[in-house]
């Protein structure tokens, strides 16, 4: 059976749901409303995960067109516009998503990746200091790296390395946040915690041609010259025309 049917059953029977009070039409009520709703956003969500963005966006604005405030369809249509490179009208949905539910922590954040990745960092940091307020949120470690990504960005490394060490304390396992920290700590010649963050890193993630480039560096220092060639391979068969190549060749 096809996703497209998958998805569908699922919004069927969501919506078939709706029909438990005996009325012919579920959308007369609102909670038959509020049900069908939620069916539509919830189809228009599994499409989005599969990268299916043009299929997404019927659902979504059929659960508009029952309810035109609805926050959660306005930041799933934000998420569509952002994966289709149309930021305005992203960044349209997700003011209106904010506007309905100014609190929800989890819109904030999406809304701050998505002002990151257009390079709006000031916006961004605003966004994600907002979202890291909420102590309750499951997510709040993802906040904090977010945080110490964007003070990256903005050159405030004091700031990046508080904000990277607080994601790590609520999370240790978190890849992204490890490996940032072994490139500060590394940078300012910490060279054990470096090392420490970039084994933990290892265990967790595959290695990139950055990773991979600071992983010579960290081996030659202890020295581990097998870790060292056995990276440098890596890096050359892997990633040989990345300007990470070129440092490392610079650095033999």
């Amino acid at each position: 059976m096809s996703l497209r049917a998958v998805l569908s059953i699922f919004a069927l029977a969501l919506l078939a749901g709706c029909v438990s009070s005996g009325a012919s039409d579920p959308l007369t009520t609102r909670e038959g409303r509020a049900q069908a709703v939620q069916a539509y956003v919830q189809l228009g969500l599994g499409y989005l995960q599969q990268g299916l963005t043009e299929e997404a966006k019927a659902p979504l604005g059929r659960a508009l067109a029952i309810d035109s405030s609805n926050a959660d369809a306005q930041a799933a249509l934000a998420l569509v516009f952002q994966a289709q490179g149309e930021p305005a009208l992203a960044d349209e949905h997700f003011h209106a998503a904010l506007q309905q539910r100014p609190a929800d922590t989890r819109i904030r954040n999406n809304y701050g990746a998505f002002l990151y990745a257009q390079g709006d960092f000031p916006r961004a940091e605003q966004m994600f200091r907002q979202a890291a307020g909420d102590t309750l949120y499951p997510q709040r470690s993802r906040v904090y790296e977010n945080l110490g990504l964007t003070a990256l960005r903005q050159g405030d490394r004091d700031q990046a390395h508080l904000h990277l060490k607080k994601a790590l304390q609520l999370n240790p396992r978190q890849p992204n946040a490890l490996l940032e920290m072994a490139e500060l700590s590394y940078e300012n010649r910490h060279y054990v915690p470096a090392r420490d963050y970039y084994h933990r890193f290892s265990q967790l993630s595959d290695h990139d041609a950055r990773s991979l480039l600071l992983g010579t560096r960290l081996a030659r220092l202890f020295p581990e010259e097998v870790d060292a060639a056995q990276l440098g391979l890596q890096l050359q068969r892997l990633y040989p025309g990345t300007p990470e190549y070129q440092q490392y060749l610079s650095e033999q």
